[in-house]
């Protein structure tokens, strides 16, 4: 085919890579040339990722990242960079979406969303930044949410976290910017992932009746489906958005919740 690989050469740090919009996304950097690392606790799903990944060409590994644990989110990138010399790209996907309205929002809920969705992007971030910046930057895209924008009386804690997110990328994008290392927001929209279907089940709702409602619901008439969002984040991790930092990036179907 003789076309050129995106990602050739880059190192990229997926958070959560083992399910949904991560494990998607590890598979197509591995398709554009890219060195892939996977953090995660669902070994078998990253052996798969990985194996897929190989058949491009390409290498990565698999880190077991238990997220509520800061020194397993360092961990991640310690790895990394030992293995491979240098981080050339963090995308964080890794985040919980309980039912958690503000009224009877419990601490244990609370505590739980804002220490994956937040807490642990940030120790992330950290690490990551500490890499990049021996090696002349890199980008970093972090998972948001319409729910940032307010977000719907279920989800009070979860639009919190994703809220505090846009925050972090701001901060990221001004205070990093001369060092070549960039920061965006991807706005995620509604997409069957295999969280999503579950907790529709556990609420007695099948995939189908998701999908139909859900289409009634998005002004575009369908559900995001994870390969809505690989040419926007391979977009994000690549030379080609090198100027861009800041942003918000929006792919949710037109939902503004």
């Amino acid at each position: 085919m003789g076309m050129s690989k995106r990602l050739e050469g880059k190192v990229v740090v997926v958070s959560g890579g083992t399910k949904g919009v991560g494990r998607a996304l590890a598979e197509n950097c591995g398709m554009e040339g890219a060195t892939v690392i996977i953090g995660g606790r669902d070994e078998k799903a990253a052996k798969e990722a990985l194996r897929n990944i190989r058949t491009y060409g390409s290498d990565g590994m698999f880190v077991h990242t238990d997220l509520l644990k800061v020194d397993d989110c360092r961990a991640l990138f310690d790895r990394a960079y030992e293995k491979f010399g240098k981080i050339d790209g963090f995308f964080n996907y890794a985040g919980v979406t309980p039912v958690s309205p503000l009224d009877t929002c419990d601490e244990k809920t609370f505590d739980w969303v804002m220490d994956v969705n937040f807490k642990a992007a940030f120790f992330c971030c950290q690490q990551a930044i500490r890499y990049m910046r021996l090696n002349g930057g890199g980008s970093i895209v972090l998972t948001g949410s319409a729910h940032a924008w307010g977000g719907q009386k279920d989800r009070a804690a979860y639009a919190c976290s994703k809220g505090v997110l846009l925050t972090l990328m701001e901060h990221i994008a001004h205070q990093y910017a001369a060092e070549n290392i960039r920061c965006n927001y991807l706005t995620l929209g509604w997409t069957p992932t295999e969280g999503e279907v579950a907790l529709r089940r556990s609420q007695g709702e099948t995939e189908a009746e998701l999908r139909k409602r859900a289409a009634d619901i998005l002004p575009m008439g369908r559900m995001c489906e994870r390969n809505d969002y690989m040419e926007g984040l391979v977009y994000l991790l690549s030379d080609a958005s090198a100027m861009m930092t800041g942003s918000v990036f929006r792919i949710t179907a037109g939902e503004y919740i």
